[in-house]
Parts: C-alpha cells; sequence; structure tokens
C-alpha cells in the first residue's frame, strides 16, 4: 500500500526582496515535496489544514514557516528544513550543528525581528512590552 503525504508548505513573505530572491532560486531547485506559498496571497479565510489553531497573517510574516503535515517548523529551522527538498540540502544542514545552531538561529531571529519592524511597522509589537 503506498500512502500519499502531502507535500511540505513554506509561507514567506513575497514582499520583501531577499526574501523573493530565495524563495526564486528555491523554487528552481525544489522537488515536488514542497511547495512556495507567498503570505500576502493567501485568502482572508483560515489556512487550510487539518487543524485549527492556525497561525495568522502577522505571525507567518514574523519569519518562516514550514507546514509538515499537522506540525509547524519555524525561523532557521523552517528553511533548513525547506532546503531538504533540494539537491543541495545538504550543504544547509552545518547550521544546525551544535555549536553552530545557536549563533546562526540568534542572527536569524535578529534579521527576522529587524526585517519585520521595518516592513510592519504599525504590527511590530516589542516582546518586553508584553
Amino acid at each position: 500500500m503506498i500512502i500519499m503525504q502531502d507535500p511540505d508548505v513554506l509561507y514567506y513573505d513575497g514582499s520583501c526582496p531577499l526574501c523573493r530572491r530565495e524563495m526564486k532560486h528555491l523554487r528552481k531547485l525544489k522537488s515536488e515535496g514542497l511547495l512556495l506559498q507567498d503570505i500576502h496571497e493567501l485568502s482572508t479565510d483560515p489556512l487550510p489544514s487539518h487543524r485549527d489553531d492556525h497561525p495568522d497573517k502577522a505571525v507567518l510574516l514574523r519569519s518562516l514557516h514550514l507546514r509538515r503535515g499537522d506540525d509547524w517548523v519555524t525561523g532557521l529551522d523552517a528553511n533548513i528544513a525547506a532546503w531538504q527538498h533540494t539537491r543541495i540540502g545538504v550543504l544547509w544542514r552545518w547550521l544546525s550543528f551544535p555549536m553552530i545552531k545557536p549563533i546562526a538561529n540568534w542572527c536569524y531571529q535578529t534579521w527576522a525581528s529587524r526585517r519585520f519592524a521595518k516592513r510592519y511597522p504599525s504590527e511590530h509589537v516589542d516582546p518586553a512590552k508584553l
């Protein structure tokens, strides 16, 4: 019996020039096991899935999100997971090595926070004020 698995879906900010450039490269190299979804092209309806706890667009815009079945992978891990759907995915794995990952994760989170605050200033909420 063959079990058909839904493809992974990577949600990205299509209005971000760097994000668009990376997705252009990823689109050329990816397998059919990965779909690329521009967050700005989503309908206003809840995201399609089997679960009721979908992130809203503002949450999705804060960092990369990859839906893998009923599970979500975010940030740097979403990027690494997405590139595993290409023939050069092995080149991204070093970012998850124990000595590298904390630094790479900090760099990604810092960049993503600054990008979000700059592109969407009215939606920016300082986590320290919560």
